[in-house]
């Protein structure tokens, strides 16, 4: 089989076969396709969360509505700026700015300010909210919003309900529509993903990819970058899921370097160091460093988590990401980018 030239519909006989040989096969064009397209550079970011007040009933999510234990905060425009120079302070030069998914309590105007705080640190400023409208999003990428991330979650429309019990997030239809309201807003960059583990991961990083590619048709001009995030259970949590191991991992980020082979491919903090620190190669060309997912964290600089949206398995610095990353020869960048107005 030519791997270089892999299709969507090619994946589900490889996604289904237990070959070691095909795999060894796939990791290796998916690092020379890496290395062709993006040298060995690695691009870092932190996500910068300003709230964690939230409308739904996400079973799986450390911030669901009816999570009484969890201490609710929304930062002052004041704090953002002082969360904003503490991060900055750290050396990292890329932001995700996050909320809770509560239009109340972190509406779009409030977002905004945010944006342009948090513009004036970094040179490049994503956000993860809630889905919004396009002129909503148009407004945001006027106040400087360079990115968004938005995860499905899951591609499975009975599982969604079921998992989803409440809340404007139940609405399928509303957030994998959301890419194209992005798009149309003039954003340039969009990050999508699915959350691994919710359900058969076959079917939904399929579904995922069959999204993406039929995106790219329709908006040639943005560029789209892929994640997948594990699920990391949280306390309260007793529903069953499904398990994704590392190997399967492995054959996931491969075929999505091969399948899109000039995406950005984030890796999540929610995994371990050593898994991160050797997927790397493979196909990963961007990473959080030094991430607290508290409301306030880079201020308060706690190490528990029982109040953040999951828990850190990476709580590495900024500079010792760096290190590590010098260390295996590949290139750390802080800033590949430059500030312009969008129009």
């Amino acid at each position: 089989m030519d791997l270089t030239g892999l299709k969507i519909e090619d994946l589900p006989v490889i996604f289904r076969r237990d070959d070691r040989a095909l795999l060894e096969e796939m990791v290796r064009a998916a690092v020379d396709m890496t290395r062709r397209y993006f040298g060995r550079t690695i691009s870092l970011y932190a996500p910068l969360y300003i709230s964690n007040y939230c409308q739904n009933e996400c079973v799986y999510c450390g911030f669901h509505a009816s999570h009484v234990d969890m201490p609710r905060s929304k930062l002052t425009l004041e704090q953002i700026d002082r969360e904003c120079a503490a991060l900055a302070s750290t050396g990292i030069r890329s932001c995700l700015i996050l909320t809770g998914e509560s239009r109340l309590h972190s509406p779009p105007a409030y977002i905004r300010e945010a944006v342009i705080i948090a513009g004036r640190y970094f040179p490049y400023v994503a956000l993860e909210v809630y889905p919004l409208e396009e002129k909503e999003y148009r407004d945001l990428y006027l106040a400087g919003v360079d990115g968004v991330t938005l995860y499905q979650e899951t591609y499975d429309r009975q599982r969604y309900d079921e998992l989803h019990l409440a809340g404007p997030k139940k609405n399928y239809d509303y957030r994998i529509d959301a890419p194209d309201r992005i798009a149309r807003a003039g954003i340039r960059q969009i990050s999508m993903g699915a959350l691994l583990g919710l359900t058969d991961w076959h079917e939904d990083v399929m579904r995922l990819f069959e999204h993406v590619r039929s995106l790219e048709k329709k908006y040639p001009g943005v560029e789209f970058g892929l994640a997948f995030p594990r699920l990391r259970r949280v306390a309260d949590d007793e529903h069953n899921y499904f398990e994704v191991s590392d190997r399967e991992m492995v054959k996931i980020i491969a075929a999505a370097r091969l399948v899109f082979p000039r995406a950005g491919i984030s890796i999540s903090t929610r995994e371990t160091p050593v898994f991160r620190d050797r997927i790397i190669g493979l196909g990963i060309t961007k990473m959080s460093a030094g991430s607290s997912t508290r409301v306030g964290g880079y201020i308060e600089s706690k190490t528990d988590y029982e109040d953040g949206q999951f828990q850190v398995f990476d709580p590495r610095s900024f500079d010792e990401v760096k290190a590590m990353l010098i260390k295996k020869g590949f290139d750390p960048v802080v800033t590949d980018w430059r500030n312009i107005v969008n129009i």
